[in-house]
């Protein structure tokens, strides 16, 4: 079978991790948009509170559709190419999202839209996997998750000002450029030869038997159910966090637009610091050690801001929350990678990451939810709650062995 694109140089490093991190920051900036968004739309379009959080989490619901469409799709045709479709998906109802004319017709575009969106962690990791060297592999993924970081400190700090300008539909147009900018960057870019060797020498599989490598024997199923409760639990607290912390600093402690999108840039400097310090951290030492360290930081960071009341305090304290809470993302790309071969790389990592997504879409529903009927802080410290669960799956189902030479994922 020859190339999927022949007619292209293959993909070097760098180039690869451009298209890995622009496109993974392209999904940040658009999901807190969001999330500064709601409160302007629920007024325009009358939303009830779950009407709103169900935007974000039936944007998420259109990720695992996507994620488990491209994932397969990427692993048959290829990295870049199905990258540069998602692009595609997303822009076209995004777009559409700005003429909007009431819930129903905006929940079908944000799902259609998340349905782009859903391919770029997994095929992005999936990439750096196969385009950098193995030894640098856990660094790697992580500065692929900072990517998303430098789009949510993007929106951050240019929603505020422009929101009241040109309003929540001009912010959607607004929230195109990303995508036309990570389009741009993919047009010339060729697959990384590790893949396209494995294509040429590899018989094609469908999407079931791609499937049944995740489950391939005991070990491996022990470790799909592992990483699919770090993804659930991961994306529950921090969708959780992130969308409605600002609301909830703006309502109790009388924090405007603007100091809300400070807090929100405090604390993605603590997760992007987090982050990269995973990657560092699991390239010298065992990785599931690492997981351990950021998820009883997790809980502890949880429940110490659960209590907080002074908002300077709040505002610099979440950075530290922000590491251990956010911080673990920075082993996800590397851990799947590591453990399923080449044939099911992307399907596993957008499978399995989306479908965690999915669950952590339900994060904004249950925390509005909690801090409606009781409080902001017993929904905080619910979270704290989760992250035990993060702690059990890291000891009992992940795998302990970090040799890439010896990992199913690795390619000769």
């Amino acid at each position: 079978m020859s190339s999927p694109t022949p007619q292209k140089q293959a993909i070097t490093p760098a180039k690869a991790m451009v298209a890995a991190i622009s496109g993974y920051a392209m999904d940040g900036f658009d999901l807190l948009i969001l999330g500064f968004m709601l409160p302007a739309i629920s007024v325009s379009l009358a939303l009830d509170p779950s009407q709103a959080g169900s935007l974000v989490t039936w944007t998420l619901i259109g990720a695992v559709i996507g994620g488990i469409v491209f994932g397969h799709l990427s692993d048959r045709y290829g990295r870049i190419r199905i990258l540069t479709v998602t692009i595609l998906v997303f822009s076209v109802f995004t777009g559409l999202c700005a003429v909007a004319q009431g819930y129903w017709d905006l929940l079908v575009y944000r799902t259609l839209a998340g349905v782009g969106l859903g391919g770029e962690f997994g095929i992005g990791m999936a990439l750096i996997a196969e385009a950098w060297p193995k030894e640098k592999r856990n660094r790697a993924s992580a500065w692929v998750g900072i990517g998303w970081q430098l789009g949510v400190l993007l929106a951050a700090f240019i929603t505020p000002p422009l929101l009241s300008v040109i309003g929540w539909r001009g912010m959607f147009l607004v929230g195109l450029l990303p995508a036309l900018v990570s389009f741009v960057i993919r047009r010339s870019m060729g697959e990384p030869e590790s893949f396209t060797r494995h294509v040429e020498k590899t018989p094609q599989l469908s999407f079931g038997a791609r499937l049944k490598l995740l489950f391939a024997d005991r070990a491996t199923s022990k470790a799909s159910l592992g990483i699919f409760i770090l993804c659930s639990v991961q994306n529950f607290g921090y969708y959780g966090l992130m969308i409605w912390m600002p609301s909830y600093l703006s309502s109790s402690f009388g924090f405007s637009l603007t100091k809300s999108g400070l807090w929100t840039a405090v604390t993605v400097v603590g997760m992007t610091f987090g982050i990269w310090l995973f990657g560092v951290l699991a390239d010298r030492f065992a990785r599931w050690k690492i997981f351990l360290l950021y998820q009883f930081g997790a809980v502890v960071m949880v429940v110490v801001y659960a209590q907080l009341r002074d908002p300077t305090v709040m505002l610099f304290t979440g950075a530290l929350m922000g590491m251990f809470v956010n911080g673990m993302i920075g082993g996800y790309g590397a851990l799947i990678s590591d453990t399923f071969p080449p044939q099911a790389r992307a399907t596993a990592q957008n499978v399995l990451f989306n479908l965690g997504r999915g669950v952590g879409g339900f994060g904004p529903l249950v925390i509005g939810l909690l801090a409606t009927n009781i409080s902001f802080t017993a929904a905080i410290t619910l979270l704290a709650l989760i992250y035990l669960l993060d702690i059990a799956a890291t000891l009992f189902l992940l795998p302990k062995k970090q040799s890439n030479e010896d990992s199913l994922g690795a390619i000769g």
